[in-house]
């Protein structure tokens, strides 16, 4: 002990030395504290009560003699107190206890008041027999139920338990064994211990140590050593272990016996506990004076000492220890803060004793971290960089990476820099950058052992993923990152690796095809380009058990039908043929053979049609070898022209001017054309508009008069021969399409009359076949003939001669039949103004002799007509005023004429007639000559012109 180390951890308070209150008159005997308070008995039968820094607060009688102890009850504001008062008989003892209520005092306000005194007690009793009293011990139970033990000098302990305010006690007694010396049998101390539901008490005489458990009855007794202690040497520590005091040493004492010791040499006047610290107060026989050390038992050191005179009362109250000597002066000794004794520590280099104080008193993390840390850097300035980093690995977690790291960078220390990253790594504190640090020092030193250890430790990964395989790629450490990345789930990590680095296509394929389909859907996505490039037959094969119910087939299992997977489709994936166009038709021609009704139908055939129109696929994988067996990346003319027709009426390419390779792709496309616009179906399963356009861009009239002809555009397929200047194909596909008993158009006819009359070139056989048409058809009159093909100069007369011959014979026909009927209607019309004039002005003369009605012979009254019908009066009823026989056929002639002029009106549909009509001329002469158009207003008449 002697060697221990001494240090002032503890300072004196309120300024050094400081004495009792004057009010405090006579000599202390006893002391207590609790609650905030000091609480002083006197051999005077007083009381007094001080509060922090010693001030006196009020004090009482509690005695008339002598206050022997005290004790300040910590649950309750309570005193309780054992001391002499008056005898009141010879038979009874002096010696009595009081329970003071310190809540409740008589005279509020005054210095001397005086507590309620709630219950008094006589110790000694005919089955208690009167000893001296040598110690004193309240136990707090459940309120209010008190255990007081009485200590005696004849070995007894006095036991009284119960409610004392209200008498409701019960007493027993505990025997210590006897010893022959009455001095070794006197009870010098009692402590109790509380270990869950178990009360136990410990019982110190000079000759023995004692333990009863009061939880068994009668309480069950062990004697635990046969050396004690003298008065006041005995405490109880944090850990609930009896601390005795010595002259030779301190024993610290268990349930089950004596443990450690501790060697202090001297009497032990006094001995506490105060926040895991030991105090002892040692007297000196030689000097006369008395040494108070507070000893740090967990470090080894001495946190205190300090000579002082007789000491006669020690307490702890306040945060604080309280030393009373015997001249009534007092001395109040504190802990310094931790941050003071660690700087004492520091300025001595003591970082070993530093760590051991904080961790002792249980300091937070950070305090203990940044000890430490300036641990590690004294270290670190001495070069001893093992034990440097020893101490700043247990900083991880408090302390900035980033500062171990720099000190270890720059003293190119990479094992003890390796193995700093690995503990950060291990408590999962590593960032991407201490990652990227190990891998790097582990490929710097070539440790694979390490590094597989790292890399393929069990359970969920320690690092960061993306960084680990990023490292050890570049490092070529290429398995590890894959052995990474396939743990970790990142599919797209390890394809990279497997095909940017390593071009292992096979096995890239075969892992791509254990995933699932949706992260076997995203993984090709991403690196489609490159298996396609390399693998494109096992690629596609991929892609179609995706995109087709094949993938899903072994997954159905348990579903009975009821499953219905949702497949990505085709669409998805034409990024990845971006340069391969050849294996993108291969693989969409595939699917459409496979999958009749897919979704995506419509932008599958779009994409299909730009592959098999295209004349030129430029992109270097799909050119043609030339002759030396060679690709030739260079782009292939398109088509140079159009040839003549075929027999069926329809253009084809030149084979001289087209590919091989690009006829199969045209016929292919045609047949899509076909295929794909069903003659039940008003729209096609592709995009029309895309369609023309490529038919267009790469000359593929075949395609391009399919599709007009079933939109029905028949005028724009003669514009694709008219172009071509294919005249054979050009009136073959009239003579289809200008038939208007078939549905065709007739007006293409003249469209083609005016396309050979704009020639400038000698066509006088197709005109005359064109002029068959519209003659059969009565397309065009033959003044627009006339100047149509008048614009022409390489036609002559004799091509239209007999043409107009016909037409005039025709004109002069129409013309002699209507001058015939011009003549009969004008003899009509005279013979009807005739009768009109002579119902005007002569008598007509009824001679019918039956109604017309009925048929019975006519009698009066009767009525007749003008139009020389004659009715009986009753066979008419009410209608008089017209025959019946000839009024349903004015009515209808009235209902036309009102009908007309009804009509006269509609201007939108009269155009429409005019528009429409062969001869616009007939449509207007027929409105005037029904009398529409002259019986109109003015406005009327404008609005229509």
């Amino acid at each position: 002990m002697y060697q221990w180390r001494k240090f002032e951890f503890f300072e004196e308070k309120l300024g050094g030395k400081c004495a009792i209150p004057e009010e405090v008159e006579g000599e202390i005997t006893c002391s207590s504290s609790g609650r905030g308070k000091l609480v002083i008995g006197c051999d005077d039968g007083g009381v007094s009560l001080l509060d922090r820094g010693l001030k006196f607060n009020y004090g009482f009688r509690a005695h008339s003699s002598s206050v022997l102890f005290l004790q300040q009850l910590k649950q309750r504001n309570f005193l309780v107190t054992v001391g002499e008062d008056e005898q009141l008989s010879p038979q009874q003892s002096a010696l009595c206890l009081k329970v003071y209520d310190l809540d409740r005092r008589q005279e509020e306000g005054s210095s001397t008041a005086s507590p309620d005194c709630i219950g008094i007690l006589r110790i000694f009793t005919n089955h208690f027999p009167e000893a001296k009293i040598t110690s004193f011990l309240v136990f707090e139970e459940a309120p209010p139920i008190l255990l007081i033990a009485i200590g005696l000098d004849n070995g007894c302990i006095y036991c009284i338990k119960g409610d004392i305010a209200r008498e409701r006690i019960t007493r027993f007694k505990l025997q210590v064994d006897n010893a022959l010396d009455r001095s070794q049998s006197s009870i010098t101390g009692l402590e109790f211990r509380v270990d869950g539901p178990v009360l136990q008490l410990f019982a110190v005489t000079p000759a023995s140590v004692t333990l009863f458990n009061l939880h068994s009855q009668p309480p069950a007794r062990q004697t635990l050593d046969h050396i004690g202690c003298n008065v006041n040497s005995i405490t109880m520590s944090d850990r609930l272990e009896l601390i005795i005091g010595r002259p030779e040493a301190v024993y610290f004492y268990e349930i089950d016996g004596r443990g450690p010791c501790w060697a202090f040499e001297g009497e032990k006047k006094f001995l506490g506990w105060f926040r895991g610290y030991l105090l002892c107060v040692i007297a000196d026989q030689r000097s006369g004076r008395n040494t108070f050390n507070i000893y740090d038992l967990k470090n080894r050191l001495i946190a205190h000492s300090l000579v002082l005179k007789e000491v006669s009362q020690m307490l702890c109250e306040w945060g604080n220890i309280v030393l009373i000597l015997n001249d009534k002066s007092a001395l109040c000794i504190g802990e310094k803060d931790m941050e003071s004794k660690l700087d004492m520590l520091f300025k001595k280099n003591l970082y070993t004793v530093a760590i051991n104080l904080v961790q002792s008193q249980q300091a937070d993390a950070a305090a203990t971290a940044e000890v430490l840390r300036k641990y590690g850097d004294h270290l670190y300035s001495k070069q001893d960089y093992d034990e440097a980093m020893a101490q700043y690995i247990n900083t991880i977690g408090h302390l900035e990476p980033s500062y171990v790291i720099q000190k270890f960078l720059d003293a190119q220390r990479i094992y003890n820099l390796t193995n700093y990253l690995e503990k950060l790594h291990e408590k999962g504190l590593a960032s991407k950058d201490h990652t990227t640090l190990l891998l790097n020092c582990y490929t710097k030193l070539k440790d694979v052992e390490k590094l597989n250890v790292f890399i393929k430790s069990d359970g969920e990964h320690k690092f960061d993923v993306e960084t680990a395989i990023r490292v050890c790629r570049a490092a070529n450490y290429h398995e590890h990152a894959m052995y990474v990345a396939k743990k970790a789930g990142r599919h797209e990590w390890y394809l990279k690796i497997l095909l940017e680095d390593l071009g292992r296509y096979d096995e890239a394929l075969q892992y791509i095809s254990s995933l699932e389909p949706s992260q076997a859907g995203v993984t090709v996505k991403e690196y489609g380009k490159i298996l396609i490039e390399h693998k494109p037959v096992e690629t596609i094969e991929i892609l179609m058990r995706l995109c087709t119910e094949d993938g899903e087939s072994t997954r159905r299992g348990a579903s009975n039908g009821v499953y219905l997977p949702m497949l990505p489709s085709p669409v998805d994936f034409l990024n990845i043929f971006i340069h391969h166009p050849q294996a993108l038709m291969e693989f969409l021609e595939k699917y459409t053979d496979k999958v009749k009704d897919s979704p995506a139908q419509v932008e599958i055939h779009n994409t299909l049609l730009e592959l098999y129109l295209s004349n030129d696929m430029n992109f270097p994988s799909i050119s043609q070898a030339n002759g030396d067996g060679e690709f030739d990346t260079k782009a292939r003319p398109a088509a140079a022209g159009i040839s003549k027709v075929v027999t069926n009426g329809k253009l084809v390419s030149n084979d001289k001017d087209i590919s091989k390779e690009c006829l199969e792709r045209r016929e292919k496309g045609l047949r899509l054309l076909k295929v794909a616009w069903p003659v039940d179906m008003e729209h096609p399963l592709y995009d029309v508009d895309l369609a023309i356009i490529l038919c267009e861009m790469n000359g593929f009239t075949q395609g391009l008069l399919y599709i007009y002809e079933k939109m029905k555009l028949y005028k724009e397929v003669i514009a694709c021969y008219m172009q071509a200047h294919d005249h054979e194909g050009l009136i073959a596909c009239c003579k289809r399409l200008g038939d208007s008993g078939r549905g065709g158009d007739p007006t293409l006819w003249a469209d083609l009359l005016k396309y050979f009359g704009e020639l400038g070139e000698d066509c006088s056989k197709e005109v005359k076949e064109v002029l068959t048409y519209i003659e059969r058809d009565d397309i065009l009159p033959p003044i627009i003939v006339l100047q149509m093909l008048s614009k022409n100069p390489c036609l002559t007369l004799s091509v239209i001669k007999d043409y107009i011959a016909r037409k005039l014979e025709q004109e002069s026909k129409l013309i002699e039949e209507d001058r015939r009927a011009v003549e009969k209607y004008q003899e009509d019309t005279q013979t009807m103004r005739k009768e009109i004039e002579d119902l005007r002005t002569n008598a007509r003369i009824f001679q019918l002799s039956k109604c017309t009605a009925c048929t019975f012979t006519l009698d009066l009254p009767a009525v007749h007509f003008m139009c020389m019908h004659s009715f009986h009066q009753r066979c008419l009823g009410d209608n008089e005023k017209e025959c019946p026989e000839c009024a349903p056929e004015y009515r209808s002639v009235l209902e036309m004429k009102r009908s007309l002029e009804q009509n006269a009106k509609d201007q939108d549909r009269f155009f429409q007639q005019v528009k429409t009509s062969k001869d616009g001329f007939s449509v207007i002469a027929e409105y005037f000559g029904k009398g529409i158009v002259s019986k109109t207003s003015n406005k009327q008449t404008g609005a229509l012109r």
